[in-house]
């Protein structure tokens, strides 16, 4: 019998946290993290960033995934758009979906902007944000 210590399981936050730094240890540009729970329950977290190059995007992204894999966090989908018309890698991680894009593209796509125009989903509210107290109806 093997006594396997296990390490309690990587919050979103956590992992996203973890994404965008070896991100920056790669030199990705414009590493945003956009926190989408309130606005669906596909994921929590979105993290994009820009590569100069299908080189560099593709050097960002094994980075991640390589250093993600040492605390035994694999995607559950990868799809890469490089080359002619593509410029686009996405990594998801089920709660954390990482983005790499080409300038060109993350401008087109503009998923910041797309994001942060959507209404939140009064389905998806925050247990942070629910009042800890019962509320006065007088």
């Amino acid at each position: 019998m093997t006594n396997k210590k296990t390490e309690p399981e990587m919050t979103s936050l956590e992992k996203s946290h973890l994404i965008r730094e070896y991100a920056d240890d790669m030199k990705a540009l414009d590493i945003e993290t956009l926190d989408i729970r309130e606005k669906t329950s596909m994921a929590d977290f979105f993290v994009i960033c820009t590569g100069t190059s299908d080189v560099h995007v593709k050097a960002i992204c094994e980075k991640v995934a390589e250093k993600l894999r040492e605390h035994g966090i694999k995607p559950y989908r990868q799809t890469e758009r490089t080359g002619d018309g593509g410029g686009w890698v996405l990594f998801d991680y089920g709660d954390v979906v990482f983005h790499v894009m080409q300038e060109e593209k993350r401008q087109f796509y503009d998923l910041e902007s797309f994001w942060e125009s959507l209404p939140k989903d009064p389905n998806l509210s925050l247990q942070e944000s629910a009042p800890t107290e019962p509320v006065d109806a007088s």
